[in-house]
């Protein structure tokens, strides 16, 4: 039987010797030498490797042994050239790299020490075996906060060694390798640091020790846990003294065991934390020492997993009891042997009005009197003495004790008496 022109030559690893033929070359073929017996030909094969056995020439002239192939799929009859024996007495050869479950066809033919050989063998076909079947049950759970566990059940092939993990997200289609996990009895893996409330999408494939794949596994998906349900109907008080309220309505979430309070002095930026409070509170004072302060405030729910309701919600808005308005003085005056006083109330939240007296006692000395919880529109001074300096000034009191600005000094001085000659 003729051998197909060969067009190249590739060199494969033999289970016995090798020699690498580089050119293509026209077999030239000597019908006299003895063929190898086609019917002595036997073979393993693997996934990605055949094993041969085969009868041995006893032609002294024979040295050796080519070997032809050709993929099926891909060649066709066109075999080529793929390796050569150097030894007759060699009987085993291994054709390794080959295409999982793919159909080869081979001849061989006997080789002597120059570019002679004989007639090939019939056509021998063979197949390698189809990759491991994949892991038979794989299992992806939901629901965990930022994070996917993938449990599959050990590989029955005693060859693995390994699994690999791979993974698809929602913003990319292809197949990420995320792992390898050593250990043919390992049967999970944590997919960590995912986003909230996302879909991601797993495959498994077994290795075995020497390289070899198994089909991937069954495609299982999870999605991770969502942000629990944030709070409603938050309201800031802005009418209390030193303080700002907040309540709020609770979460929905079943799993919520507190709220983080934040704060911040800018309506959308800056927030800290800044206070806790268990599931069963909803409401919070913040206390602070200054009157017309503003904060604007954001509530999150915390579940059991740590997780926080979205950050991104509009802040409420509060503010301390401002100072009063001060009041305004309509009259300052000198009358008779005293100082009289009127003013209007500048804000309708006074209750009380403290006077400032202010006696000038020498040119660099001055008292200050307080008369306080004045509750009318009008101060009387009798205690008064001609010829001394006096300045008067009133401030506005809440309820609450808050006071408004003084108002500016007013100067008052009851005229010393013209002493008679």
């Amino acid at each position: 039987m003729k051998i197909t022109l060969l067009t190249t030559s590739v060199l494969l690893i033999s289970g016995c010797s090798l020699k690498n033929v580089n050119e293509p070359q026209k077999p030239k073929i000597d019908e006299t030498l003895e063929v190898v017996d086609s019917s002595s030909i036997r073979s393993i094969p693997d996934v990605n490797a055949i094993a041969f056995e085969w009868r041995k020439v006893d032609d002294p002239r024979v040295v050796g042994y080519h070997f032809y192939r050709a993929n099926l799929q891909k060649d066709g009859a066109k075999l080529r050239q793929i390796d050569t024996i150097e030894n007759r007495y060699t009987t085993h050869y291994v054709d390794e790299n080959l295409e999982p479950n793919t159909k080869y066809v081979y001849k061989i033919s006997a080789a002597t020490k120059t570019d002679v050989e004989s007639k090939t063998t019939d056509d021998y076909v063979v197949s390698t075996l189809p990759l491991m079947e994949g892991v038979t049950f794989i299992q992806a759970i939901s629901n965990l906060p930022r994070q996917i566990k993938i449990i599959w059940r050990p590989h029955p092939n005693e060859r693995v060694e390994s699994y690999r993990i791979e993974r698809t997200s929602p913003r990319t289609s292809e197949w990420e390798n995320l792992k390898t996990v050593n250990g043919r009895l390992q049967a999970e893996f944590i997919d960590m640091d995912l986003d909230d409330n996302v879909i991601y999408q797993y495959r498994v494939t077994a290795i075995t020790y020497d390289g070899l794949e198994s089909m991937p596994s069954e495609i299982v998906q999870a999605q991770t846990k969502p942000l629990p349900e944030g709070v409603s109907a938050v309201n800031a008080t802005n009418d209390l003294p030193r303080k700002i309220a907040i309540n709020w309505q609770a979460s929905n979430a079943s799993d919520v065991i507190k709220y983080n309070i934040y704060r911040s002095s800018n309506a959308t930026s800056g927030f800290d934390l800044l206070h806790s409070v268990n599931v069963s509170t909803l409401e919070y004072e913040d206390f602070i020492n200054e009157d017309g302060k503003v904060y604007f405030y954001k509530i999150r729910a915390v579940d059991k997993d740590g997780l926080e309701s979205s950050e991104h919600v509009n802040s409420v808005m509060g503010s301390t009891l401002n100072k009063l308005n001060k009041p305004i003085l309509t009259l300052a005056q000198i009358q008779g042997q005293k100082a009289i006083l009127n003013w209007q109330a500048g804000d309708n939240r006074a209750v009380s009005y403290t006077i400032y007296k202010t006696i000038k006692e020498g040119f660099f000395k001055t008292k200050t009197v307080k008369f306080q919880n004045i509750q009318a529109l009008r101060f009387e001074d009798k205690d008064i003495v001609r010829g001394v300096e006096y300045s008067y000034a009133v401030q506005a009191v809440d309820q609450y004790g808050i006071v408004s600005e003084i108002t500016s000094k007013t100067e008052l001085v009851l005229p010393k008496l013209k002493e008679m000659n």
